[in-house]
């Protein structure tokens, strides 16, 4: 099991393996379809995003409504090839990971290896137990999307596998 922090450098991914079991700390933010969409409009209208992708990882979740006294709802992974229309703009804008669950397709495996970036497995079915490894959470944009609204996470020891790389 090896430890990596935020943010995912070149170097950092470039010490990774397909298949490895990894434990994430540090920052990373959630975004879905319409977030996606929306981050994508952004960067081919070369304004100013929520936040700076560069060497950073985002999570396809959604987290369920907070229950009283923790810090998130249950934030299992949605399925990355979802999201693969909207990968090689932001990309090649800087964006190092990608955590989801599933396959991707054989373009978006492509442009990942090409940007030199790295797409990780979150463990499916296991939302609540994922939500435990989440330390705060603020949405940072896109307040209108509910649970697909962006947030970023603090997370410690978050557990996934290297797939693509």
């Amino acid at each position: 099991m090896r430890r990596i922090t935020t943010p995912l450098t070149i170097e950092k991914a470039r010490g990774l393996k397909r298949g490895q079991e990894v434990l994430l700390s540090g920052t990373i933010y959630t975004a879905r379809d319409q977030a996606h969409k929306r981050l994508v409009e952004v960067v081919k209208k070369h304004k100013r995003l929520p936040f700076d992708l560069r060497n950073q990882i985002i999570y396809y979740c959604g987290p369920t409504k907070t229950p009283k006294g923790k810090v998130i709802g249950s934030c299992g992974p949605t399925t990355g090839l979802r999201m693969d229309s909207f990968m090689p703009p932001l990309l090649k804008a800087g964006l190092k990971g990608m955590i989801g669950k599933g396959s991707r397709s054989k373009e978006t495996a492509i442009a990942i290896k090409k940007y030199k970036a790295v797409y990780f497995l979150a463990p499916a079915g296991c939302g609540a137990l994922l939500a435990k490894k989440v330390k705060s959470v603020k949405i940072i944009a896109y307040r209108d999307l509910g649970p697909e609204a962006i947030r970023k996470l603090e997370v410690k020891d978050f557990p996934l596998i290297v797939a693509i790389k």
